[in-house]
């Protein structure tokens, strides 16, 4: 697995899916719907599959001494730590903002610990979804991106309108009072990425499977 990590991230990756790991910075952006931190997320990883698909990573891999599920299982393992580590380097830049722009987030929530929950939920579904589309037949990643991005693009867009409600202005706070109220749902969005991987990468395996090379 660490083999078809290293090859995906060598000879596979999207140069913008780099560029795009360090897009937290836009935290630091004022009036800016931070939720589109998570759709270049996204993104990166679909134009990584489109590479892949273009140059025949998929039958090349396959034609490795590999099992044909591990093929898939290196790919998820790329999906999980180019997600996991673009969350982690926007760390900083949720922690600065405050202090560049004390203000808050007009256009939409904070980057805060329900931020960091919504970005799970995100990618878990982004998971759920893409993963086995694309690997139906490990052709057609437009049409798995738009399935996936449609109700990602919803759940970031109900996350932003969220913010602007005032009875859920303890979601939009960050306060260390409100943030501590904030942690269940971290914690909830945690749980629903891990689940949600797993499930992806189990049925995208499944159908890869049976895909025909």
């Amino acid at each position: 697995m660490t083999a078809l990590l290293f090859k995906d991230l060598r000879l596979t990756a999207h140069p913008a899916l780099f560029f795009f790991l360090f897009f937290g910075v836009l935290l630091c952006v004022p009036g800016y719907p931070y939720g589109m931190v998570f759709f270049f997320g996204c993104l990166g990883l679909f134009f990584t599959t489109m590479n892949g698909r273009e140059n025949g990573d998929v039958f090349f891999t396959a034609t490795l001494p590999v099992r044909k599920g591990d093929v898939v299982r290196g790919r998820c393992a790329l999906f999980v730590l180019v997600q996991l580590s673009q969350l982690l380097l926007s760390l900083p830049f949720a922690f600065l903002r405050p202090l560049w722009l004390p203000e808050g987030n007009v256009a939409g929530i904070e980057a805060n610990a329900a931020y960091y929950g919504f970005g799970l939920l995100s990618f878990g579904l982004f998971n759920l979804i893409f993963l086995p589309a694309f690997y139906r037949t490990a052709y057609q990643a437009g049409r798995a991106f738009v399935k996936a991005m449609i109700p990602v693009a919803l759940l970031i867009f109900i996350m932003e309108a969220l913010s602007h409600f005032p009875d859920l202005a303890w979601l939009d706070s960050i306060r260390p009072s409100d943030q501590l109220r904030q942690l269940p749902f971290l914690a909830a969005g945690a749980m629903f990425y891990a689940l949600a991987t797993f499930l992806g990468c189990r049925i995208a395996r499944h159908r890869f499977e049976q895909v025909d090379l």
